[in-house]
């Protein structure tokens, strides 16, 4: 009896020895942020009392003729797998559009893909590998942050300044922080969350730079057309060669009010194309045909769109800067020249992810936290005014009780 005891506990601890030690994900996922955005927005989503400035998204639906495009797709039952790379319809319309913004891109280095944020994913799979260094300017989107990580790559940050002015980079000790080895730097310019937009003369030396040192340069371009100084932002498009080692990922969610449709594109060197594809197909095969019909009528005849969208926004940015200044306690930089968000801070809150909770729990106003967007922006607050004047004068005056109500946050 002693031996088939002893026996058992030994066939036991032999079985132990040989399981997984956990169950849980490796270790560079767990090591990952979670979004403190949704953090909060998971608070208050059920509410219908809510004013919800937390995403980065218009409250206007998506224009009915492109909506049409995609119905008229459905009803034809274009609901099979269609080519990687996308459909030549859309590349091609793609192909075409860029190349009125920037000079000729041809279709060899353009690929359609499941979202912009799926366009990044791709863009850094292809490019790193586990220990290499990555530079990327903040406060930044934190999905653009955390990505290299599920990679095993190593992020260091440059973080942009405050100022009255508007927030503004410091171009010198950027350049100092790509040395040699550093394998991409991440930029995302008109950026979110600061609408921070990058001059041409400073992307001419931020390019020379990195072709001098063979850094790749993933430029995430999706608030490109979200820009009130010119009808497109500078972009490294319009500088690089092809065969730079620039990659451009950029998406149908913001220009053209698309963000549920999770469509995007990626612009490539075209030695890298075919690469590209192989990490398509092994990621989501393609995207929707039905999706990509709604893209070719969007950059068709989308301009009218985009030019009352960045008009709106332009009113919103205004609007929501005059009243946000004559709430004691708020401190504003210059209104952005890009994207659609004002990024701001209310005197004595350093930590913006309690403040948000409290102002959802208690005042029904919905904003992100600037801690979402890395630890640079701590103490900071973004509010999406891709809103009418209306829902935003609410916001502020919810703002304004939120703060009289609770002097000790100044």
């Amino acid at each position: 009896m002693q031996a088939i005891e002893h026996r058992d506990k030994h066939d036991m601890q032999s079985a132990a020895s040989h399981c997984p030690p956990s169950t849980v994900a490796r270790a560079e996922v767990q090591a990952l942020r979670s979004s403190k955005i949704r953090e909060v927005a998971n608070a208050g989503m059920d509410r219908k009392d809510i004013l919800p400035f937390w995403f980065g998204e218009p409250d206007e639906e998506t224009p009915d003729e492109i909506c049409g495009a995609a119905i008229a797709a459905l009803e034809n039952r274009r609901t099979f797998y269609v080519q990687t790379l996308g459909e030549p319809a859309l590349r091609e319309e793609i192909a075409r559009y860029l190349s009125r913004w920037h000079g000729p891109i041809g279709v060899e280095r353009v690929a359609v893909t499941s979202s912009g944020t799926h366009a990044l994913m791709l863009a850094l799979q292809a490019l790193l590998n586990p220990g290499d260094r990555v530079v990327a300017v903040t406060p930044l989107w934190p999905n653009l942050v955390e990505m290299p990580k599920v990679l095993g790559a190593h992020v260091e940050t440059v973080a942009l300044q405050f100022t009255a002015a508007g927030w503004v980079l410091d171009e010198q000790r950027l350049l100092e922080a790509l040395r040699p080895g550093t394998r991409a730097l991440l930029l995302n310019a008109p950026n979110n969350p600061t609408g921070w937009t990058l001059s041409r003369e400073s992307q001419e030396a931020i390019l020379a730079h990195c072709r001098r040192l063979g850094i790749w340069i993933v430029s995430d371009d999706v608030y490109q057309r979200i820009s009130f100084d010119a009808p497109c932002a500078p972009s490294f498009l319009d500088i690089a060669t092809p065969e730079d080692r620039v990659i451009s990922c950029n998406s149908f969610s913001k220009a053209w009010r698309m963000t549920g449709w999770r469509l995007g594109w990626i612009v490539v060197p075209p030695a890298m194309l075919g690469d590209i594809g192989k990490l398509i197909e092994y990621s989501s095969t393609c995207a929707p045909p039905f999706v990509q019909a709604a893209g070719v009528v969007a950059l068709a005849r989308g301009e009218d769109t985009i030019a009352r969208t960045v008009e709106r926004l332009r009113q919103g940015r205004d609007h929501l800067a005059a009243c946000l200044g004559s709430v004691p306690g708020v401190e504003l930089a210059a209104p952005a020249r890009g994207a659609m968000y004002t990024f701001f801070r209310v005197d004595g809150v350093t930590d913006s992810l309690a403040f948000c909770k409290q102002l959802v729990a208690e005042a029904g106003l919905g904003l992100a936290p600037g801690v979402a967007f890395g630890p640079e922006g701590e103490g900071y607050l973004r509010w999406c005014y891709a809103s009418g004047t209306p829902r935003l004068d609410d916001g502020v005056r919810r703002l304004a009780a939120y703060l009289e109500h609770h002097p000790t946050t100044r």
